[in-house]
């Protein structure tokens, strides 16, 4: 079993920068060295004069690029150079620069409508959703907490007053009669009223037995002498009482009973009048008005919102709630794959809000983008440039010091070879 390879701490550098910048400069030493060795030795051999020319190049190379590299964050060696320290000194019109360059080609109506075009932003949204992946379960767990959090943060009176207010201006403007009418008609084309009918007849029956009693009074009290005398009163109650309960009976047990037929006939008559009736309407609307500014529907409306806000707390908080969340995500994220249209419609809206959003805000954005570039010390944006391109910038002192060895060494053959 082979230990693994650990090199000794502190002989390269943590900072890939700093490694560059050290092996740049080791290089443009290693120069300077080949450079004495070589000219030493240049007075025995012919042949090492190549070499010395080589040498000598590649330290020019190497020393006007360590220039020009440290010229753009500092002074070289501290002096008082002009036009060194370009980016200290410059920090404010690069910042402007970097905003104004941001608007021109990122934030611009045309620039961001362009890119979107090619953009299927539903299908992306819809993948990533879809795809049982643990960032979007985490995102369905996020939802839900923060949802939770913030119904249980905020004033139950603060948050429901606008939704209660939102749900009576829906109700108001609704047109109830045709609804009404509408769903009234469906039911007697699909039968659905008959269990209705049922359920009436079963509880005119329970009235009517429950109050046999009065109205065996009402009828011996509406009596005559006579009749109460020879008691027809009574025989004329139960025969009353008799033909109710059987006419009930016989209408709950015949599907095709005449009185079936004439309240089918007069709730059809209803649904028709509350569609086309003006009259109907209105009486309707009257109604509904009433309803509206009854005391009673904004303490249902108030019992309404608290029993839906707890119940949706105690969802959300719960794993049913997450669960489901995830689900309806995922649901969500599989339709947009399968239906074309609704992802045209979601690009359509996705184009025209960022669009919108690039026209609106794209000088304020760019405005955050020149302040806060302005806001740093020169030494802060020094620092952040220099570790996003450093490695780069020794690279091209490196690049000199070679380049400018074989041009050196190019050089030196040609002075020979004429």
């Amino acid at each position: 079993m082979t230990a693994a390879r650990r090199h000794p701490v502190g002989l390269f550098p943590a900072d890939p920068g700093r490694r560059m910048r050290l092996a740049a400069t080791g290089l443009l030493v290693a120069m300077a060295l080949l450079f004495v060795v070589a000219r030493h030795l240049a007075t025995r051999a012919p042949g090492w004069g190549y070499l010395v020319a080589f040498a000598e190049a590649a330290m020019v190379g190497g020393l006007a690029d360590w220039f020009a590299v440290t010229a753009l964050f500092r002074r070289p060696l501290g002096l008082p150079i002009p036009h060194t320290a370009i980016i200290p000194v410059n920090k404010d019109r690069i910042a402007d620069s970097m905003a104004a360059f941001l608007r021109a080609n990122f934030l611009t109506p045309q620039v961001v409508a362009r890119r979107l075009q090619r953009l299927d932003v539903a299908r992306v949204l819809g993948d990533y959703l879809a795809r049982p992946a643990p960032e979007a379960a985490r995102i369905g767990d996020s939802v839900t907490s923060l949802l939770a959090e913030v119904l249980t943060a905020l004033d139950p009176d603060k948050v429901g007053r606008p939704a209660k207010a939102l749900l009576r201006t829906q109700i108001e403007r609704i047109d109830l009669a045709p609804l009404l009418g509408q769903v009234l008609t469906g039911m007697i084309a699909d039968g659905r009223h008959r269990p209705l009918i049922d359920s009436v007849l079963r509880r005119a029956g329970a009235l009517l037995e429950a109050n046999e009693a009065a109205l065996r009074t009402m009828i011996h009290d509406r009596a005559s002498t006579l009749m109460r005398w020879t008691r027809l009163d009574d025989r004329l109650a139960n025969a009353l009482l008799d033909a109710l309960y059987a006419l009930l009976a016989e209408t709950l047990v015949d599907p095709v009973h005449p009185l079936r037929q004439k309240i089918d006939e007069m709730l059809g008559s209803l649904a028709h009048d509350l569609i086309h009736d003006q009259a109907m309407g209105q009486r309707v609307a009257r109604i509904k008005a009433e309803a509206l500014a009854n005391p009673a529907f904004a303490a249902w409306l108030d019992a309404l919102w608290e029993r839906s806000r707890t119940s949706l707390i105690a969802q959300l908080r719960g794993a049913s709630g997450m669960g489901g969340l995830r689900k309806g995500l995922a649901g969500f994220g599989r339709a947009l794959g399968e239906d074309p249209a609704t992802r045209a419609t979601i690009n359509r809206f996705a184009r025209r809000a960022l669009t919108g959003l690039a026209s609106r805000h794209g000088d304020g954005i760019v405005r955050i983008v020149s302040e806060t570039v302005r806001r740093w010390d020169a030494r802060t944006v020094t620092r952040r440039i220099e570790s996003a391109v450093g490695r780069d910038l020794q690279f091209i002192r490196i690049n000199g010091t070679l380049v400018g060895g074989l041009v050196g060494l190019a050089l030196h053959g040609l002075e020979r070879l004429l």
